[in-house]
């Protein structure tokens, strides 16, 4: 099953600056190969089910390792049995939408 997901990993008990984390989160996102896109909350990121759940465990691995002694994390996501649909596919959609308007 194809998943795309808005994962958002945050550290907590490592101070108020978190971005070493999240770098080593993105490392982990794209050593797996998956396609995703980081914003500034988060990162979206599409593939099959487990690879995707597997990333999201590295994830957390990693920012264990460098210390964190607890982590919380939003993750959203959606799947569609009707047609295959990329992150991109979903963006474009509402652009072309938004030009008709």
């Amino acid at each position: 099953m194809q998943v795309i997901v808005d994962l958002c990993v945050v550290p907590l008990g490592v101070g108020v600056s978190v971005s070493e984390h999240v770098t080593a989160c993105q490392h982990e996102i794209e050593a797996s190969g998956l396609q995703h896109q980081m914003h500034a909350y988060g990162t979206n990121i599409e593939g099959p089910w487990d690879e995707v759940m597997a990333v999201v465990k590295r994830c957390h691995e990693r920012v264990h390792e460098m210390g964190a002694p607890r982590i919380t994390t939003t993750l959203k996501l959606g799947t569609r049995t009707d047609r295959h649909q990329s992150m991109q596919d979903k963006v474009d959609s509402v652009r072309q939408r938004m030009q008709q308007t």
